[in-house]
């Protein structure tokens, strides 16, 4: 599985929200090694500075007996051996759990309900195992200094205790930024399971804030009855404390609100990103979904919301491709059935000898032939702004002015037309066309049935451009106008045509003036 969520253009810059996790389409192994890499680093560099920051504030900040003074050798060997231990227990635990949980990323298959959840607990599964070595840390110091300095005993007990909660705030913090391209590959086209979400965004966000800032208080705490225990403690020593004690404070606030605000931000920030690719026209865009709160759920509906923008523009490129993008245009905003008078050209092009064609030809042949005759008749005619109303075998009706409006309809037909006669003698040689150019009112709309409509004109100036294009295919141009047409044409169009007989066409009771090409 190195793929999130099949064609679409995944976010490629940062995609996680940082470079250190790598992108949405790393192999297996990459991301295995990277995760192990990154967990590790966290792991070690998280306790040993909760270490140290216990160490201090136990020894040489909070009042009380000195500890040093009093050093037995069991504290001397007991401490560093523990943290040596219980580093070594806790890199090889979390590796176990973490293989294990996410085995079917090795096995290149999507995960289950079932290793969903699991995933996205795994951040708070491998925090309790740090929980739970710190815990025993404060037991096991705790009752060596009951033995070995009971006076000591609470100092020491409190401050592992604080020390505890706060590293493990931190380290969850930074196990579930590791994990979130575990979790984005857990979520693939799916949102976060509903049985997550109950302690959601809210719990998590008063849940830091109170380590962040209750744990830091309860250490001031602390350090006041400590110095009321020991009785002679000087002004000086308890300014040191409390500066101390309100450095750790503030840099413990500032790094938990930090880390906090980062996993809020990340998944945020990527549906901006991805909201202003979809502003600039790129619909082919997804994003992970790596959050397990309500802003993976949102991450889920983005993803969700771009497939459907995708896919109505599918159907309307489809659409459009029968219809005619102005015919799509008016479909999307009217419903209803019916039509209006309008001012149109229309351009008639029928091909000619097509019987005979199909006859010595085998229909493969004939279809591509078509395929190539069409395919010019719809540049030409979307060159000068009109559509293709109707391919009826091999004829097409053109029409211009409509549904969209046209500033020189009858010019742009007539245009249409001069192109095409000329290109389909260069480019389709072995094949001729007649075609009929005329302009007039009509009726535009969509007609048929609620549950099927067919845009469509109808009017004379239809009929009388499918007979001027009978008469053109005899032609020496085969290109014949009415000059009703030509002269409600723009001045630099209607110039390049010249009037010629006037013949009552088959069908239509009034005669037609005709023009041809002047050149």
């Amino acid at each position: 599985m190195t793929g999130l969520g099949g064609p679409e253009l995944v976010l490629k810059r940062r995609p996680f929200g940082s470079w250190l996790l790598g992108p949405a389409d790393q192999s297996p192994r990459r991301l295995r090694v990277r995760l192990q890499l990154l967990m590790t680093t966290f792991s070690i560099g998280t306790n040993l500075i909760g270490a140290l920051v216990v160490f201090v504030l136990a020894v040489f900040v909070l009042p009380g007996p000195s500890l040093i003074d009093q050093l037995q050798l069991a504290d001397a060997i007991a401490v560093p051996a523990y943290f040596l231990v219980a580093m070594a227990i806790g890199c090889v635990w979390s590796t176990w759990l973490t293989r294990r949980v996410t085995r079917w990323i090795d096995l290149d298959r999507p995960a289950t309900r079932a290793e969903q959840i699991a995933t996205l607990q795994l951040p708070l599964r491998l925090t309790l195992i740090e929980v739970l070595l710190w815990f025993v840390a404060t037991v096991l110091f705790t009752v060596m200094t009951v033995l070995l300095q009971p006076e000591n005993a609470l100092r020491v007990a409190l401050t592992v205790f604080d020390g505890m909660i706060i590293t493990c705030a931190v380290s969850y913090l930074l196990t579930e930024f590791a994990l979130r391209p575990v979790a984005a590959r857990a979520l693939v086209d799916s949102p976060p399971p509903r049985r997550l979400l109950a302690a959601g965004l809210k719990a998590r966000t008063v849940f830091f804030w109170a380590v962040g800032s209750g744990v830091p208080v309860a250490g001031l705490m602390l350090a006041a009855v400590l110095s009321l225990i020991e009785g002679d403690v000087s002004t000086t020593r308890l300014s040191i404390v409390i500066l101390a004690l309100g450095i750790v404070a503030l840099g413990n606030g500032c790094l938990l609100t930090w880390l906090s605000a980062k996993s809020v931000v990340a998944p945020v920030r990527s549906v901006r990103d991805a909201l202003t690719l979809i502003g600039d026209g790129r619909l082919d865009v997804s994003i992970p979904v790596f959050d397990g709160t309500e802003l993976g759920s949102l991450q889920a509906g983005f993803n969700r919301m771009a497939a459907g923008l995708r896919e109505r523009e599918r159907i309307r490129e489809v659409f459009g491709r029968y219809v005619g993008p102005g015919v799509v245009k008016e479909a999307l905003s009217s419903d209803s059935l019916g039509g209006e008078e309008r001012y149109v050209a229309v351009l008639f092009v029928d091909l000619v000898g097509s019987t005979e064609l199909a006859s010595n030809r085998p229909p493969t042949e004939v279809v591509k032939l078509l395929n190539r005759f069409f395919a010019i008749v719809v540049d030409e005619v979307d060159r000068q702004g009109g559509f293709v109303n109707k391919f009826a075998g091999d004829a097409a009706l053109a029409i211009f002015g409509a549904p969209a409006e046209l500033a020189d309809p009858a010019g742009s037909a007539l245009s249409a037309g001069r192109q095409l006669a000329r290109r389909l003698t260069e480019e389709l040689p072995e094949a001729t066309a007649g075609l009929g150019v005329t302009a007039g009112i009509v009726v535009a709309g969509t007609v048929g049935d609620v549950r099927r409509h067919e845009y469509t004109v109808i009017g004379d100036p239809v009929n009388e451009a499918s007979r001027l294009s009978e008469l053109a295919k005899t032609a020496p141009g085969r290109l014949i106008a009415s000059m009703a047409a030509v002269s409600q044409a723009g001045a630099g169009e209607a110039d390049q045509w010249q009037e010629t007989e006037l013949v009552t066409v088959r069908g239509r009771s009034v005669p037609t003036r005709l023009a041809v090409p002047s050149r």
